[in-house]
């Protein structure tokens, strides 16, 4: 349990410093590098990102199945569990290589009438790097699954704080020597592999875990390729909404309307964050739940909760972003990226509803009961990449958001709630009383924000700091007060009493 409290908290810290890297850093890589740079950099990333999905769900699998066999008792299951899943992602790292050889050929015939010579030439040596670098993350990745079945949430969260504080202060040192968009894949290249092998050595000498080569486990394997097969599916999905955009837009637009879509997706997958940070950490919990018992009452409470937890955050991030963003946009990323505001609005509000209830996937993987959220998500998707190509084509950057955000709200809102509620037992309707009964505060608050901030425009970094803090010291006292129950009070307010304890001492 102190695994899991320090896990999300360490999770947040991560969220607040990947906040304030972006506020300061971000900026000034966007400045340093150019629209055109960046654009090109967010291209060849979102490019490679589809080799990602060679993953096929493995790394979801290790941490259900390693889970189940500590619920269950069973060490040597698991050793022989590792050196399966080992092997199969050496043999996934050869593949990725060979069809990374595929992706570097075919840059010409894709992008040739978009982008020029010299942006093609820097693509493809990203490309290269970006290839070895997944290569090697594919086997090496099976240690870091393990620490999160161990439910061993805090080094690693250390060490991701630890990266993200390298990576920034060495980038910022390179982008003044006159480095740009490669130098970066090389850092990240370097300190990823760095990662990894960190993750290895602590699996090693610190949780003593072994990999048996004995035999491999063919019945364990159709098992699995079951189970992970629909979560692949899952991760078709989120490379077809949060990838597929950048390529299209690249393909009819040109690097610039890429650079401003990528800035909406990176504040989006901030917003994301938020939420994951939470139901990410209950996997084994929950598989353990499922595994000893499975009541249905019990796992509809802990969703509810859960999902209370979530919306208190991401509704006070939704609405300050709703009241300040355009402001925000203006001064943190400059001119030209003025779009961005209502390209992430649209997929900030679109995520709300399935980021508060993500807690149902965790429920579904534990039940091993994927199979209706993917296939549907996977249709979805596809119907949301057809009208990407078509609002492409018409209306640029926002044309591709608007389809996302609508295959986002049927899918992950509209008919993934009914399917919770009579498919899979969780109370939907007490659900949503709760979090109606939260948002009134919200709604309010956003309301009276705007007919302020009709007669007092933000203009300055100044200015929007005092609204953010005016905002809050309205915002915060009302939530708490009128949205926040006596167990969600007692977790705001328990680190608080701890360190006045110490203090007393």
């Amino acid at each position: 349990m102190n695994q899991l409290k320090a896990g999300a908290a360490l999770n947040y810290a991560v969220i607040l410093l990947n906040i304030g890297v972006g506020l300061g850093y971000t900026p000034y890589l966007l400045r340093m590098l150019g629209q055109s740079e960046y654009g090109l950099y967010s291209l060849v990333a979102s490019v490679i990102s589809y080799l990602t999905l060679l993953d096929l769900g493995l790394g979801n699998a290790v941490v259900r199945y390693t889970a189940k066999y500590r619920a269950e008792g069973k060490v040597r299951e698991q050793y022989e569990l590792f050196g399966m899943f080992l092997l199969l992602y050496t043999l996934i790292g050869v593949l990725a290589a060979c069809a990374g050889a595929g992706l570097y050929h075919q840059m010409d015939a894709w992008f040739g009438d978009t982008l020029t010579a010299d942006e093609l030439e820097k693509a493809r040596i990203m490309i290269l790097f970006l290839i070895f670098n997944l290569a090697f993350t594919f086997p090496l990745s099976i240690f870091g699954s393990i620490l999160m079945a161990y439910e061993r949430f805090v080094f690693p969260k250390m060490l991701q704080i630890v990266r993200i504080l390298l990576n920034t202060a060495v980038m910022v040192v390179l982008l003044e020597m006159g480095y740009k968009a490669i130098a970066m894949v090389v850092l990240q290249t370097v300190l990823n592999l760095l990662t990894l092998w960190v993750h290895f050595f602590y699996c090693k000498y610190k949780l003593h875990i072994q990999i048996h080569f004995r035999r491999f486990r063919w019945d364990w394997l159709r098992e699995i390729t079951v189970y992970s097969f629909w979560i692949f599916l899952s991760v078709i999905m989120d490379r077809i909404y949060w990838s597929t955009g950048q390529f299209v837009l690249a393909m009819f637009v040109n690097t610039a309307a890429v650079a401003v879509f990528s800035v909406a997706i990176q504040l989006s997958i901030l917003y994301m964050s938020f939420s994951t940070s939470i139901s990410g950490v209950f996997l084994p919990k929950v598989t353990a739940m499922v595994t000893a018992s499975d009541n249905r009452k019990e796992m509809s409470a802990l969703f509810i909760r859960t999902g209370r937890i979530q919306f208190m955050v991401m509704i006070l991030v939704l609405s300050g972003f709703l009241v300040f963003g355009q402001a925000f946009i203006r001064l943190w990323a400059g001119d030209g990226y003025q779009d961005a505001y209502l390209i992430t609005l649209l997929f900030f509000g679109c995520l709300t509803v399935p980021m508060i209830q993500n807690l149902g996937i965790t429920i579904l993987q534990a039940r091993n009961q994927m199979r209706f959220r993917s296939l549907l998500y996977l249709v979805i998707a596809g119907v949301s990449l057809y009208f990407q190509y078509k609002g492409a084509e018409t209306l640029g950057a926002l044309g591709c958001a608007i389809a996302i955000s609508g295959a986002l709200l049927l899918g992950q809102g509209l008919i993934m709630n009914v399917y919770y509620h009579w498919c899979q037992g969780l109370d939907m309707i007490a659900f949503w009383k709760e979090i109606g009964r939260m948002a009134v505060v919200p709604v309010a608050v956003c309301a009276l924000s705007f007919l302020l901030l009709s007669r007092f425009p933000v203009d300055s970094w100044f200015s929007l700091g005092v609204g953010i803090l005016l905002y809050l010291m309205v915002y915060v006292p009302l939530f708490v007060r009128y949205a926040m129950n006596g167990y969600e009070r007692e977790l705001l307010w328990m680190p608080f009493r701890k360190i006045k304890m110490r203090w007393i001492r």
